[in-house]
């Protein structure tokens, strides 16, 4: 038996020494966070995308009391995108959460099926999204392609030789 090991590679920076556009991302999706539907976990999430063509399209988490049937905020943005704005790529994707339940200190990372859907549009356009992620404090995390969140991400490939 052999070990391996997987390194991420992300920047953590302050919010004071975000670039202006990126500090312009987070701040939306802190802003639309406030609009999230989530009246079971009190977790108000908000997502906001900037395309290639400057858009910025958002995205809040929608719970539901059957719990499967409510919807990440980072899904919401995407498939928004998508289909408002077919085949325009994602140049970045900003990130946060915020809950009067505790204090946020540091970003959290989008859960394993909204990194799945990220990679796949990743894919899709064939370049990366850069991902910037939040918390209520001053930390944030920058990656410059999301795939340092899904190491081992299942791609299209797969199906092809199955």
């Amino acid at each position: 038996m052999g070990e391996f090991s997987i390194t991420i590679k992300g920047l953590s920076v302050l919010r004071s020494e975000l670039s202006a556009s990126d500090l312009q991302l987070l701040e939306n999706a802190e802003q639309v966070s406030k609009n999230a539907y989530a009246p079971y976990s009190q977790f108000f999430v908000g997502a906001a995308l900037r395309l290639d063509n400057g858009t910025i399209v958002l995205g809040t988490n929608q719970e539901n009391v059957a719990y499967p049937s409510g919807l990440c905020a980072e899904r919401v943005a995407l498939f928004s995108a998508s289909t408002n704005y077919p085949n325009m790529p994602v140049s970045a994707m900003a990130i946060t959460v915020n809950t009067a339940k505790s204090f946020i200190t540091v970003p959290l990372s989008p859960c394993g099926n909204c990194r799945q859907v990220i990679m796949e549009y990743q894919h899709k356009q064939k370049q990366p999204i850069r991902l910037i992620l939040g918390g209520q404090g001053d930390i944030v995390w920058i990656f410059e392609d999301a795939s340092a969140l899904l190491p081992f991400g299942f791609e299209a490939d797969y199906l092809k030789n199955s």
